[in-house]
């Protein structure tokens, strides 16, 4: 995994990086820094899989920035439904 995602102020919960989990992927598209994006984007722009990971997270759990990632994944060539309902913020 890289580095810069493995310190990540995203994980303050966690004590590794596995970018398999779901869940970890949530936390930091949701809770990363503006480095740990453009971090996400490169290993995105390598990775399908991720990229498919990305957006059914978008789809399933509230994340902040939807618009954002979503249109990241269409400027990586993905097809993007900008019509479909995504998940509300629950105003924590």
């Amino acid at each position: 995994m890289t580095a810069p995602l493995a310190r990540s102020r995203a994980l303050w919960n966690r004590e590794t990086l596995d970018l398999a989990s779901d869940e970890i992927l949530a936390q930091l598209l949701d809770r990363g820094s503006l480095e740990d994006w453009r971090e996400l984007y490169a290993l995105a722009s390598r990775d399908e899989t991720l990229r498919g990971r990305i957006a059914r997270l978008l789809h399933r759990a509230p994340i902040g920035y939807p618009g954002f990632w979503l249109a990241a994944l269409a400027s990586l060539g993905e097809g993007v439904d900008w019509t479909a309902p995504l998940p509300e913020d629950p105003g924590i």
